[in-house]
């Protein structure tokens, strides 16, 4: 294992990356899914970015995984009793007072912490990292409810990180997230087709 590690550093990535990708990848296409199995699978790919993005100086997604960490838990309980009646969640539109909410103070926390990060040291890129951290932020919260939109936010934000992440060297990241952007269209595809089913069920 040593070897594969010492290869991978050799060649611009490493074990952590690595590892921390295939968990990604899987929670996305488990989301893509509707399978709850995304949750936990995502919990460990968190974990292991946090550590990951804490040592290439990107602070504000390194604590975008910690909130992620979070979001997570909350998600699976949500996904699992979020129903009416404690049941399964089923997908839907995000309501015109979430999208204004999450807009006010999206806007807000993207101001306070692009500042706030843009004064750290070794810092990268403060404005853009904070603005797709805010945006993830959005997008996975809306996912954790089941709103469509939520893939929608992921496909801005993913064409972002590709070109971010390639800036910084994570090169195997960066094809990451270009996955992620084949996955959250595909996501989109699939959860118009699940509304679609919830409301020809409910007429």
């Amino acid at each position: 294992m040593s070897v594969i590690c010492a290869w991978l550093a050799g060649h611009g990535t490493s074990c952590l990356e690595v590892v921390a990708v295939a968990f990604g990848i899987v929670s996305v296409f488990l989301s893509v899914r509707e399978h709850i199995w995304s949750w936990p699978t995502a919990l460990v790919n968190v974990a292991l970015y946090t550590v990951l993005f804490y040592r290439t100086g990107l602070y504000s997604d390194m604590g975008l995984q910690v909130v992620y960490f979070v979001l997570s838990i909350y998600g699976w309980y949500q996904w699992l009793y979020g129903g009416a009646g404690k049941t399964e969640l089923q997908v839907s539109r995000a309501p015109r007072g979430v999208w204004i909410a999450v807009s006010v103070i999206g806007v807000a926390f993207w101001a306070v912490d692009g500042y706030a990060t843009s004064h750290l040291p070794n810092v990268s890129l403060p404005y853009v990292d904070a603005a797709t951290t805010t945006v993830s932020l959005v997008a996975q919260y809306f996912m954790t409810r089941k709103y469509l939109e939520n893939w929608t936010l992921w496909i801005l934000v993913d064409v972002v990180y590709v070109g971010m992440l390639m800036f910084k060297g994570l090169n195997l990241t960066a094809f990451n997230y270009a996955i992620y952007l084949v996955l959250a269209v595909m996501g989109y595809v699939a959860w118009r087709k699940s509304l679609g089913r919830a409301e020809v069920a409910v007429a």
